[in-house]
């Protein structure tokens, strides 16, 4: 199979910018509020993709489009941004990414609803397992309230399972960087009104928290973004590629410890694992269990 049309490299690459982001966003948090540090980020993502825009002579979408576009903005983006980043300032990168691990569950879940992709009684076993994880994690935590990290970091998911057939169904007709490009602009300007107060911390800020900004608005925004479309583009269907978020929580715990020194959280490491083994059996159960009723001779 040829790179270009072997999705696995694509998602790679966007777990590993991805799983950064958790790690760099709360170090940029010590600098900046949520709000500006979304827009920040979209900003410099913004700025590249601009020049990329006109060096491709890339086209507005059609006008049928535009609501989808505007739908792709808010979930992937804008509303996904604020969200993302009020969450993550209450927990560890590593508790957060394994709130995000539920990404491929929800958009399995999504799938079946808009797409009629229909799951397995296993697979609805396994989505009990992984939300008993959630539970014993936030229980460890102290408990689940709506408006806290846990609870905001579950809608995150929720909107970015939903960017994800956006992007799957526009990637039919648009290039991965096309459709990313359009969504990314979109979501930016949903940002601005946190312009008056990012311009504020601007002013203040240690030069170090530019270096993160940089680093999530290029790596864990432009390159994750536009490899994840082509992934979704090329990919049999979207859980395939969604369930490479699987790996998230592993890569952000090692670079939670190299990069911000954070320790592993006993609700992380009870919750996590329970969480994973759900995600794994979501995945890989049906496998596991024919094999053993059947084995081979």
């Amino acid at each position: 199979m040829r790179l270009k049309d072997n999705y696995h490299p694509y998602a790679a690459v966007t777990i590993l910018c991805w799983s950064m982001a958790f790690v760099f966003t709360r170090l940029a948090l010590a600098s900046f509020s949520v709000y500006s540090l979304g827009l920040l980020r979209y900003l410099i993502a913004s700025a590249v993709l601009v020049v990329v825009a006109f060096s491709t002579r890339m086209k507005l979408p059609a006008r049928k489009d535009w609501p989808m576009f505007l739908l792709a903005g808010a979930t992937g983006f804008g509303l996904y941004m604020v969200v993302f980043n009020l969450g993550n300032s209450t927990v560890s990168a590593a508790t957060g990414a394994v709130m995000l691990a539920t990404t491929p569950i929800l958009t399995a879940l999504l799938a079946r609803v808009f797409y009629g992709e229909k799951l397995k009684m296993l697979q609805y076993a396994a989505i009990g397992v992984s939300f008993s994880g959630v539970v014993v994690l936030t229980v460890l935590r102290g408990g689940f309230t709506a408006g806290g990290g846990i609870g905001l970091l579950l809608l995150a998911a929720l909107l970015i399972s939903i960017y994800n057939l956006l992007q799957r169904k526009l990637t039919q007709t648009y290039s991965a960087l096309h459709a990313t490009t359009i969504g990314i602009f979109l979501g930016t300007l949903m940002l601005l009104g946190f312009l008056p107060g990012m311009l504020r911390e601007i002013a203040v800020a240690p030069p170090e928290a530019f270096f993160y900004v940089v680093i999530l608005g290029v790596f864990s925004s432009v390159v994750a973004y536009i490899a994840w479309g082509k992934a979704l583009q090329i990919a049999p269907n979207a859980s395939s590629v969604s369930n490479y978020m699987f790996v998230t929580p592993f890569l952000t715990t090692l670079l939670g410890l190299w990069i911000a020194g954070e320790p592993l959280e006993l609700s992380t490491a009870a919750g996590g694992l329970i969480i994973i083994a759900g995600l794994l059996l979501f995945r890989f159960g049906d496998r596991l269990f024919h094999h053993r009723v059947h084995p081979h001779i």
